[in-house]
């Protein structure tokens, strides 16, 4: 007699299979034939793709919670924004198209409303109005995933380089005629942990000096 499949035991094949085959490789079809079934069987816990994207963008970010402390409640709100983007970046990179996959999904559980709610306390205890506060908290989020789908677009997985993003060849074919733009080619895709804490840096100074506290 088959084994039941369970709704946890696709999100895992799905996970492993995604670092194998990249977003667009990822099918139900796919995962059925990893788990030795029938595509129907997958379709009793995900309707359709997207419905398991969402699944997966949730369990990434089950993990991100379960693996990382959050600040504490007296923190400033500096180290909630830097901390969390940080652990945000670090479990996207965990997985290939990591960044890809969460955004855009609708998470399936509430899971990430705990360490958005202390973020954004510690910002309005701070003094900030609180739609400042969540315009604060998006941009942070927002430079985060964006950051890490270029980064992966790059380097889908550590120290692997995608085809296309060779220096040499780029300052070789547009030097000529752009020298600026072939020479930006080292800082746009290289030294990615420097750049996302210069970047991050960047978003809290902007975050103070355009919705922090006035007066």
């Amino acid at each position: 007699m088959a084994q039941k499949l369970d709704r946890a035991q696709v999100v895992e094949t799905a996970l492993r299979l995604l670092n194998e085959t990249g977003l667009e490789g990822l099918t139900l079809r796919r995962i059925a034939t990893e788990l030795d079934c029938k595509a129907p069987a997958l379709y009793w816990h995900f309707a359709n793709k997207q419905a398991l994207l969402d699944e997966l963008a949730t369990e990434m970010l089950r993990r991100m919670i379960a693996t990382t402390a959050s600040p504490g409640p007296d923190a400033p709100w500096q180290e909630w924004i830097t901390a969390t983007s940080r652990a945000l970046r670090s479990i996207l990179l965990s997985c290939r198209d990591g960044a890809k996959v969460f955004s855009g999904t609708r998470l399936t559980e509430t899971v990430h409303a705990e360490r958005m709610d202390g973020l954004l306390g510690a910002l309005v205890r701070a003094g900030f109005a609180f739609p400042d506060a969540v315009e604060a908290y998006f941009a942070s989020y927002a430079f985060t995933v964006g950051f890490v789908i270029e980064e992966q677009a790059v380097e889908p997985l550590p120290g692997q380089r995608a085809p296309g993003y060779d220096e040499d060849e780029r300052a070789a074919l547009i030097g000529p005629d752009f020298p600026l733009a072939a020479a930006a080619g080292a800082g746009l895709f290289s030294g990615y942990e420097e750049r996302f804490e210069r970047g991050l840096a960047v978003v809290v100074a902007g975050v103070e000096a355009v919705l922090g506290p006035k007066g």
